[in-house]
């Protein structure tokens, strides 16, 4: 039977040490092995926290999984800061292109409960509400509306 490990790590920056190494060390694998490779499939998440499971069979074979890292975390990148504001009514911390939602929401498409692209990006644009970001210079729901008008509905092509 396989053994799993699910863990959340810096990407492209996984070490040895913990949450990975106590975890697999007792599996019995070549924990370098298993973190170089970790490291080379979330090197593109550089500076976020990612979602990574591993999957050890009874050979000592294993297999690496990356997730998405949470909605959040990518808005943070996409604006470059490092958290939302604390007072997202009254401080707006950044604003976040249109294309980036749509960015965002494309990656996340498994991971969130919408089934349409339009719905996606309405839902990362309800993310920024709670973050003080504001989307193509609007207030995050004012952008919402606008989603919702079809003001860019030509980005939102699946």
């Amino acid at each position: 039977m396989a053994e799993v490990v699910e863990v959340l790590v810096p990407g492209g920056k996984a070490t040895a040490g913990p949450p990975l190494g106590p975890a697999l060390g007792p599996l019995g694998i070549n924990v370098k092995a298993v973190v170089d490779q970790i490291n080379q499939k979330t090197a593109s998440f550089n500076g976020m926290q990612v979602p990574v499971r591993v999957e050890v069979d009874d050979k000592k074979n294993f297999t690496i999984s990356v997730g998405v890292p949470p909605t959040t975390a990518l808005i943070k990148k996409e604006v470059n800061v490092e958290k939302g504001s604390p007072e997202p009514n009254v401080k707006v911390v950044g604003d976040l292109p249109i294309e980036a939602a749509v960015r965002i929401a494309r990656m996340k498409e498994g991971d969130m409960l919408s089934y349409d692209l339009k719905s996606r990006v309405k839902e990362v644009i309800g993310t920024c509400v709670s973050m003080g970001i504001t989307v193509d210079g609007k207030r995050a729901k004012e952008a919402q509306k606008a989603v919702d008008a079809g003001t860019y509905d030509k980005l939102l092509v699946e």
